[in-house]
Parts: structure tokens; C-alpha cells; sequence
């Protein structure tokens, strides 16, 4: 048959690639055969979601290193089910299955990721077109255009290359012809919204459109894949420690009334730790101990009691099959269930752990150097999960019921709080712990964990040093506020300084700092104080510079304002994926703030405040990496322009399972060098060509 092979590319993330390609196979197979191959290697399987058919895919797996099955007429393939086993597909399985698949069905639509894997390679090669999927506004276009002039440099014939624009929201801002003239590239088609009446049918006039498309021949000048197969050298990760094994008990209980016998199982610790706490509930008070934290000589008061009766329990006959060291540690258990924190009372001394994640009284996990794992520890149940919340917003002041069932807190080490129960939390109550340090991170701790190299921390010292503005951009959990407290260490002494949070977790160690922290509202709903409140107050504090932890709100406009009116230096967090997306949640959040400006104006505003964004992540590995470092250049039309200095480039993982790549400088010129001259700064540009050339993007 040799059908043709179109390749579609989303323009940018939530683009819709995955979702049109199910649906237009759908639609395909009503006149010709048709595949789909799913070779996005990062482990949504969305595919096999959306054609509910991850038990055919993985059954097939069983037989074969490739999944392959035929579901609603559609031939599915999928290349990875996750994104470790991405790196051991074997070459050759994939180009047998292009083949295949080219001489038995009619056409094959594959969802593709950018950069190209090496995985899927053979299909790339083979496409007759490539479809850029794009939503017609102008933030959509900027990705469509990058990524075109990428799959030029890639090799790709711009012959090859096609756009389809994606309406998901019903408001496009540029015609058809419009976009043929700014891209150079032929629109194949328009999709309204899946919701509209209309989109089937654009979906089946893009059908007769790739009809009318003959096969072309295989690529031959495609550039290599920078991301190449590996072998799967990864070592077993270790096997968490298991509880001894339990024993069965018979244990009364009552269903629909009637009383009943059922066999449970109930580990020999857990039915001591179940006879103590019910003895001590009837001789202790429970919210005396919760409240002895206070009074020094109460608390060990209460620990020898707890000891005691824990003791006399644990002597009898019935409990002497426990050994004297799971006695110990059964006892500490005990107390520290009654006066502390239970069991994460040992999870918070652990400095390895960053952060303690609680849903519900028998599910706890960890952080621990990056990576999630589950542990062993339980509470007894949602009565004592609820005790221990209590037992860290009590001292805050703060409460948590029905009432008010969500809460936010800080604990005196400066660990931040979440709690969240009843009715909000469907299945018991969740309990979220982001723990940080006693010892804070320094930028020589950067350049030992490979998070950052020389050249870019002496330029961002020489930026912090030269008072550009700073906009530290990241996911959750990838070291924005660590990073930007290392940041803060190179603004001078001799400044003013007002930094202002939620919760207070930045450490400075310059003697004029001013720590702002916002209020929520009291009982009555009285009382609260926002970010936004305290960012204009500090305006009136005469601060040299200005530090917000975290934008993400209203508050952004402000922050703005203050940066283009003489607080120069200032510095911020935000959450985003990208540089780019920076910028439009920036965009977002000024809107947020109730003034209806024009969108020209806004970006007016972020291209003269903000001079830099540098954009950290959380690597697949665990570990925290600056990725990018993209200066602000101005405008060009309705559009910020910017210009990225540094980045962080992949090339997969080692034998160890830890990112292999390697920081590279663009040759771009930055700027602000200009800057650092009239601020007389140190700084030589020429450092940054030590680091590896961007080259060639895969």
C-alpha cells in the first residue's frame, strides 16, 4: 500500500496534537485503513487513554519490545509506555514497524515530540508532511514560528512543513492569509472548537485534504538525534523496608446490623501500639499532652507517665514475642505519637528530606534527594492524623474544621504547612510539609550538585550586582525560592532591602532587611492582609530593592509599577514551564489585578521591568537545574521579544540513572553589558565562550 506517514507536532504544550490525532484517525477510518502512533516518550500515553486501550497495548507488550493493537478500526501503536523505558527501545523493532505499517495500512498519523527522540526516528524520516499544530493567536504563532524555523534547522524540507491551526477557545486573531504571510507556510486547515457544531466537518474536509497528498521519498539530509539509544544499565533502585509479616486475628464485626466474624490482619506491633493508645486514652488527656509543648516540665511530666504505662503493657505475656529492639523503638513510636508529631516525627529530623506528603492516616510519602518514595509510616487512624494537624496550627493560631477545612502555616524552623480535610479532601485528611534546612544553600552548594557552572552564576552575580530585574521562573518543586535566596546573597550590603512572602522561608544575610509576611482573614473573615497589600506599602518603606517570594496574583502590577519607578534589583518567583510562558502568566496576573488595561500596554510594562528571566526545573533524575537564562530585549510589534544567553541541554541518562548534558552558551551578546559599564562591574563576557555552542537543537 504504502500509505503516507503525517507527522504532527504540537507548536507548544497544551497545543491539542494528541487529541487531533485520535480524532482524525476516527475519522479516516470510515473510507481507508489508518495508524496512529503514539511516539511521545514521556509517559502520558494519551493515546492509549483516549482509545481506552492500555490493557490491549500492555498485553501486546508481553510479546513484543513494541505495543501494538487494533482498536475502533484504528491500528495503535505505542513506542514507550513510560519515560525510562524510552531508552531501551531497540532500533531496529521501531524501523520493522514503520515498515509494516507503511505497507499495510493507508495512512499513518504519528504524534511526534519535539526535539525529535531517536525512537522515532524511522517515522520521522519517512513523513510526507509535517504538521504544526497551532492556536491562531498570537502567542500560538510566536511557538508555531519558532518551532518551524527548529524543523529547518532540523533538515525538514519547508515543502513538508504545513500549519493546522487549532481554535480551542473560539477567538482567533489572525485570518488564514494572515498567517500564510507571516509563517511562509500553507495553512492545511482550521479546527473550531470540539464543542462547535462545525468541527467534524473541518475534521473531514482535512481529511480529503491528506487524501490528496502522495507519498514523498524518505528524507536523506535529516540532521542525528542528539537524544541516541542507550543501553538499560540503570540499577535497581533499593527495596523499601517492609513490615514484619502479620498474623491473623479474629476481630468482631457488625454489618447492616448483624454482628459477624471476619478474619483481618493485624501485625503483632500494630496490636500492641492498638492496646497501649487505647489505655492511655483513658489515662491520659489527650489535650493536655497536645498542648504541652509550652511548659518544658509538663511534657517530661507526661513522657514518663506515657513511658510507664507503655512499659507495664508491653511486660505482659501476650506481647513477648516482640524483640527488646522493637520494644525500644515501638516505645519512642508511642511517645512521640502522643506528645509530638507522630510518625513523622522521625521524617522531620531526616535532613535528606525535603518535603512530607500525608494523604490520609495510611498512605505517607517523602522527598528525599529528589526522588518520591512511599514509606512504612502509618497513623492509627483519622482521628490521630487529625490530632497531629491540630498539634502544628494550634501554636499558629490558626484553625481547621468543616468550617474552615483548608490551611496554610508556618512552622518555626520555617517549614511550610498545608492542611487540607473534610468535606474539601474526599478520602481523610491531607497533610503537606515543605521542609527546609537547617543550613541554607550557598552557590558553591549549586556547583557541587551540578545545579548551575561558574560562568552563569558570575553573570547573574554581575546582573544582581548591576540591579537588572529578575524573574526567577520554575514548576513547583524546582528550586525557585532556594535559588533565588542564593540570588539575594549578591545584592550589596549597604542596601535596603523588603522582601515580603506568604509564608517566610527566605534567609538573607544582609543586615538592612526588612521581612514581610501576609495575614489570611481571622474567624469572622476580618482582618486579612495579601501580598498585594504589603507590596504597596512597601513602597512608602523607601526600599532599595524589592523581594516578592512568589507572584500569582494581582499583586504582579504592582511589582511591575515598582520596578519601572526606581527599584531597580528587584526579584520574584513565578510559575511557569518556560521563559516564554513566563511572560504570559506574568501577563495573566497583571489582569488579575481589576483594571482594564490593553494587552499592548501590559506588555509594555514587562518589557521595561523585567530584564531577566532565569528558568529553573526539576530533572527527571530528582535533581535541580538552572535551564535557561533569557534576557528581555523590548518589543517588536505587539510582541516581547527576548533572546536567550544560557541553557541547559539533555542528551538523555547515564549508566546511573542521573541527566547526562551539558551547559551551553548561544553567543548571543548580552545587553546589560552595558549595564555592568555604568555601574563599573567586573564582569568578562568573555567566560561565557568557555561553555560548549548551542550547534545543532537534536
Amino acid at each position: 500500500m504504502n500509505g503516507p506517514i503525517f507527522a504532527l507536532i504540537g507548536a507548544k504544550g497544551g497545543s491539542g496534537a494528541t487529541t487531533i490525532c485520535a480524532e482524525l484517525a476516527k475519522t479516516i477510518r470510515a473510507d481507508r485503513s489508518v495508524a496512529l502512533v503514539d511516539g511521545d516518550l514521556s509517559g502520558r500515553r494519551s493515546a492509549a487513554i483516549l482509545f481506552d486501550a492500555l490493557r490491549e497495548l500492555d498485553i501486546s507488550r508481553e510479546t513484543s519490545s513494541l505495543a501494538l493493537t487494533r482498536t475502533d478500526g484504528v491500528a495503535l501503536a505505542e513506542l514507550a509506555p513510560t519515560y525510562d523505558s524510552a531508552f531501551t527501545i531497540n532500533f531496529d523493532d521501531v524501523e520493522q514497524l514503520a515498515s509494516s505499517l507503511v505497507s499495510t495500512t493507508e495512512c499513518i498519523l504519528a504524534d511526534v515530540p519535539i526535539p525529535f527522540a531517536a525512537p522515532v526516528r524511522p517515522f520521522v524520516v519517512r513523513a510526507t508532511r509535517f504538521i504544526v499544530i497551532s492556536e491562531p493567536t498570537l502567542l500560538g504563532l510566536t511557538s508555531a514560528r519558532t518551532m518551524i524555523g527548529e524543523l529547518k534547522k532540523f533538515g525538514v524540507p519547508i515543502t513538508r512543513i504545513v500549519l493546522l491551526t487549532n481554535c480551542r477557545d473560539g477567538t482567533p486573531t489572525s485570518s488564514r492569509s494572515e498567517i500564510e504571510r507571516a509563517l511562509e507556510v500553507k495553512v492545511i486547515g482550521e479546527l473550531p472548537p470540539m464543542s462547535d457544531r462545525s468541527f467534524n466537518k473541518a475534521l473531514q474536509n482535512l481529511e480529503r485534504t491528506l487524501r490528496s497528498i502522495e507519498p514523498e521519498p524518505q528524507i536523506e539530509a535529516l540532521l542525528p538525534s542528539a537524544r541516541g539509544f542507550i543501553q538499560d544499565r540503570r540499577r535497581e533502585p533499593r527495596s523499601a523496608m517492609r513490615p514484619r509479616p502479620a498474623v491473623p486475628e479474629t476481630r468482631e464485626t457488625s454489618g447492616n446490623g448483624k454482628a459477624s466474624k471476619e478474619s483481618v490482619l493485624i501485625s503483632p506491633r500494630d496490636r500492641v501500639k492498638t492496646d497501649i493508645h487505647d489505655t492511655l486514652a483513658k489515662k491520659v488527656n489527650l489535650v493536655e499532652a497536645s498542648q504541652a509543648h509550652s511548659d518544658s516540665a509538663k511534657l517530661a511530666e507526661l513522657r514518663v507517665k506515657i513511658d510507664e504505662i507503655a512499659q507495664q503493657i508491653l511486660s505482659e505475656n501476650k506481647h513477648k514475642d516482640l524483640t527488646a529492639e522493637e520494644i525500644a523503638q515501638l516505645k519512642d513510636e508511642v511517645i512521640n505519637e502522643a506528645l509530638g508529631l507522630g510518625p513523622l516525627e522521625d521524617l522531620m529530623t531526616d535532613p535528606s528530606i525535603t518535603e512530607i506528603m500525608v494523604n490520609g492516616p495510611k498512605t505517607v510519602y517523602v522527598e528525599r534527594l529528589g526522588k518520591i518514595d512511599r514509606t512504612t509510616k502509618e497513623f492509627t487512624g483519622e482521628q490521630q492524623l487529625r490530632l497531629v494537624i491540630e498539634r502544628i496550627i494550634a501554636p499558629l493560631g490558626r484553625r481547621l474544621d468543616e468550617s474552615v477545612p483548608m490551611v496554610d502555616a508556618r512552622l518555626p524552623d520555617g517549614s511550610r504547612v498545608n492542611a487540607i480535610v473534610e468535606p474539601l479532601s474526599i478520602d481523610g485528611a491531607t497533610l503537606t510539609i515543605r521542609r527546609f534546612g537547617t543550613r541554607r544553600l550557598t552557590a558553591q552548594d549549586l556547583l557541587e550538585k551540578g545545579s548551575a557552572v561558574p560562568q552563569i552564576l558570575d553573570f547573574l552575580r554581575a546582573c544582581i550586582e548591576g540591579r537588572l530585574n529578575v524573574l526567577i521562573s520554575g514548576g513547583t518543586g524546582s528550586g525557585k525560592t532556594t535559588f533565588l535566596n542564593i540570588l539575594s546573597s549578591y545584592i550589596p550590603e549597604r542596601e535596603r532591602i523588603v522582601t515580603i512572602e506568604d509564608s517566610a522561608e527566605l534567609f538573607l544575610n544582609q543586615p538592612h532587611v526588612v521581612r514581610l509576611e501576609s495575614r489570611p482573614a481571622n474567624i469572622e473573615g476580618r482582618g486579612e492582609i495579601t501580598i498585594r497589600d504589603l507590596v504597596r506599602n512597601s513602597l512608602r518603606m523607601r526600599p532599595d530593592r524589592i523581594i516578592v517570594g512568589e507572584c500569582r496574583g494581582g499583586e504582579a502590577l504592582d511589582m511591575l509599577q515598582a520596578m519601572n519607578t526606581g527599584h531597580d534589583g528587584s526579584l520574584t518567583t513565578a510559575h511557569a514551564n518556560s521563559p516564554r510562558d513566563a511572560l504570559s502568566r506574568m501577563e495573566t496576573m497583571v489582569m488579575m489585578a481589576g483594571f482594564d488595561l490593553p494587552v499592548r500596554a501590559i506588555r509594555e510594562q514587562i518589557a521595561s521591568a523585567v530584564d531577566l528571566i532565569v528558568q529553573t526545573a526539576r530533572m527527571r533524575d530528582g535533581s535541580r537545574k538552572i535551564i535557561s537564562v533569557s534576557e528581555i530585549v523590548g518589543m517588536e510589534g505587539d510582541v516581547v521579544t527576548m533572546q536567550e544567553i544560557m541553557r541547559f541541554q539533555q542528551h538523555g541518562v547515564d549508566k546511573d540513572s542521573k541527566v547526562a548534558g551539558e551547559f551551553q552558551y548561544t553567543g548571543v551578546q548580552p545587553q546589560c553589558l552595558r549595564r555592568f559599564d555604568e555601574y563599573g562591574i567586573e564582569y568578562d563576557v568573555r567566560s561565557l565562550s568557555t561553555l560548549a555552542s548551542t550547534g545543532a537543537l537534536w
